[in-house]
This record gives C-alpha cells, structure tokens and sequence, in this order.
C-alpha cells in the first residue's frame, strides 16, 4: 500500500470512528435531556454528563489525529510541489536549448546535407538514426513537461482543498472545545450539589452494594450446583460406559453408587464435545461480542474502583453497569442456553445464559421473555430493563463468567 492509499485509509477509519462518535453524542444528549426533563437524581445527570464529557473528549482527540494527518499530507504534497517545480525548470531551459538548436538546424536541406555529406552508407545510417531520436526526444521531452504541469496542476489544487478541510477541523475544534469547557462547569456545579447529601449518598451505595453482594452469592451457589449436578451426570455416564466395556455384571443401581462416591467438581464444568465446541466458539469472540443493549454506555466499570466523587469511598463490581434509554431491551451477546431465571423481587429478574463453561448474565430486568432451557440466538431480546422509579435510572448490570470466576465483560464486548 502507498502512503497516500494508507493515509487515505487512516482518514476514512477517523472519519468513521468520528461519526460514531458523534451519534453516541447525540444518543447521550437524549439520554440527558429524558432524565432532565424527569427531574430526577443529580447523581444521574452527573453519570451521563461525564459520559458525554468523555465523548467530547474523545471526539477533539479524533479531530485532531485527522488535523496531524492531513497536516502530514499536505505537507508531502508541498514537498511533490517543489519537486515539480525544480524538475520543470530544468526541462524547460533543456527544451529552450533544444528549440534554439533545432531552429538553427530547421531546413530539410540542412538535414539532407547533414546525412548525404557521409563518408560511408554506414556514417549516413546513424546520422539518420541520430535525427529521428532527436526529433522523439524532443517529443517526448514536450509531453514530460506537459505532464509534470498537470501534476502540478493536481497536486496544487489537493492541497488548496486539504487547507480548507484543515482550516474547518481546527474550527470545529475551537467550538468542542469551548463546549467541552461549558459541560465541565456544569459539571463542576453538579459535583457541589451531590457533596451537599453526601451521607444519603453513601447510604444507598452501602445499601446497593449489599444487595450486588447478596446476589452475586446466589449466582455463585446456582451456578456450583449445577456444575456439580452436570458433573455428577457425567460421572455416572462413564461409569456406565466403562461397566459396559469390562462387561462387568454390576447392577444398574451399583454402577451409580459407585459413581457417587468418585469427588465431583462444583466449581469446574466437565465439557462434553459438544459443550467444548460452544465454549471454544464463545472464547474465539472475545473483543467482537455484540453489546447487551442497543444504545448505551458503561456507567460503572468491573472490580473495585473509587468513587466518581468520593475517592476515599471504594465500589465493587462483579461485572459492568451500562446506562441505557428507558423501556430499553437485554440483549443476548451469544447463542446459548437459558441457565436460569431468578426472581429477585417483582420488579428485579435475572437471566442467566449457559455457553458452554461461559455463563452471562442480565441483571435488573423488569420483566423476561424466556424461560430456563429455552434456546436463546445472538442479539435476542431475552427482557426488558428497569428504570428506577426514584432516580430515573435505566440501567443493566452484565456479568461475564467462565465456571465460578468473573471476567471483566469490558474486555469481551465489542469496541463502540
């Protein structure tokens, strides 16, 4: 590839990356201005500013990679330009010489009498030669230089075109900029009114995170018990298979007790070739899984993170949290098998998805629409998620796990 075919390339993925950049802006700002009009937490709008503040951000570092970038082409261009020039100056004075000479040299009888005036057949051969490759170079020295003027000509107009498209990235720059600036005193004024109630603040994180710990231990003890159970069935399928081979004379009833004594793995699924299968294809998705939701963003990371606003106060996360709009769907990332349903309370359900030894699972869901050992395919809406009645909150907890022990789900999505 070329460098102008690969900065090309380079333009077109920023301009891409910029675009959607762009729409997760706009879907944020809708995000905002629904929570806004409810008039509900300040804690709520402070999650979604800083997301939007960050999409700024990344939005001004996108603009400014494609400014180096065509800063970098017209700066090659410029050095094509100069190139051009010089090369043209030689031609021209080469080709001025050329006429001059030419001219002295113009009568057909000069040019016979410089081939008749030969001493041998041979000396007039050449001499002939001669004058035709000084006629077709002369000719060709012509159509280089009307080359080399066209490219001039294409290389000046490009650049021309490239200042202006520089001149309107810098000026789009200037005004994120100055709105990047605005969002940040806004959220500055957010950050005072949430440290004014900051002790019922801590007070629903305490009582939120109780609640995460609290389920997650029921997922872990679903999750162990049917490991176990999976694994006890396999163990007896063996047993069975190995008494058939050593035509052994035990009884049905024998084999199985026999079976039940052999230690059996709660926290270690024994694959079969057909679960290994699901399992390999699942893990060779890592980075490419769709998201669980059709628009949204990750309010709260994976693992123990401090506080947006009170560093000192520290958050664990079995999975991610994503904000998302209200009356939004779970989507399932992968095709698998419906695990479980647990019902936390009438307005919190949970869906757990079997993929072999890989388990996710969709957190806060108001209502579901499949049920345990239902076949679910990739992207599926498995339920609807809840919007918190008293902050206006649509949010989805995701957790990714492979056995008993979680991944960062971050890491498995694909990139937005």
């Amino acid at each position: 590839m070329t460098s102008v075919m690969w900065s090309q390339s380079q333009q077109d993925k920023l301009e891409q990356r910029k675009a959607q950049i762009q729409k997760e802006i706009r879907d944020n700002e809708k995000m905002l201005q629904s929570v806004k009009s409810k008039e509900k937490s300040a804690m709520n709008v402070f999650m979604i500013q800083k997301n939007k503040i960050r999409l700024k951000e990344n939005l001004i570092n996108t603009t400014e990679k494609q400014t180096k970038l065509l800063a970098n082409d017209m700066y090659i261009n410029q050095l094509k330009i100069n190139k051009l020039n010089k090369e043209l100056i030689v031609l021209k004075q080469d080709y001025a010489k050329m006429i001059v000479k030419s001219y002295k040299s113009r009568s057909e009888q000069s040019r016979a009498m410089f081939i008749l005036s030969s001493e041998t057949f041979l000396q007039a051969y050449k001499r002939a030669q001669y004058l035709k490759q000084y006629t077709n170079f002369r000719k060709s020295q012509g159509e280089e230089i009307k080359s080399k003027s066209n490219d001039l000509i294409v290389i000046n107009k490009k650049i021309n075109s490239q200042k202006i498209v520089k001149q309107k990235l810098l000026a789009e720059n200037v005004k994120e900029r100055t709105v990047l600036e605005k969002e940040k005193g806004e959220q500055e004024k957010l950050v005072n009114e949430i440290k004014k109630d900051k002790n019922r603040i801590v007070s629903d994180i305490r009582k939120k995170q109780k609640e995460s710990k609290t389920i997650d231990r029921q997922i872990d003890r679903i999750i162990r018990e049917a490991i176990a159970e999976a694994n006890r069935k396999a163990a007896l399928e063996k047993a069975k298979a190995k008494a058939l081979a050593e035509k052994s004379k035990a009884t049905p009833k024998e084999v199985a007790a026999t079976a039940a004594k052999e230690p059996v793995s709660s926290s270690r699924i024994e694959l079969t070739p057909e679960s290994k299968l699901v399992a390999d294809n699942f893990r060779s998705n890592r980075g490419n899984l769709p998201w669980p939701v059709d628009k949204g963003f990750i309010s709260l990371g994976y693992g123990d993170q401090p506080h947006p606003i009170y560093n000192s106060l520290v958050i664990h996360n079995s999975g991610v949290e994503i904000t998302t709009n209200d009356g939004a769907s779970a989507l399932a990332v992968f095709g698998g098998e419906v695990f479980s349903v647990m019902v936390v309370s009438p307005v919190n359900k949970v869906v757990m998805i079997q993929h072999g030894d890989y388990f996710t699972v969709y957190q806060n869901l108001s209502s579901v629409n499949v049920s345990k050992g239902d076949k679910v395919s990739t992207k599926q809406s498995i339920g609807r998620i809840r919007t918190n009645g008293d902050t206006g909150k649509t949010v989805l907890k995701f957790l990714l796990l492979q056995n008993t022990t979680t991944n960062d789900p971050k890491s498995w999505l694909a990139r937005r």
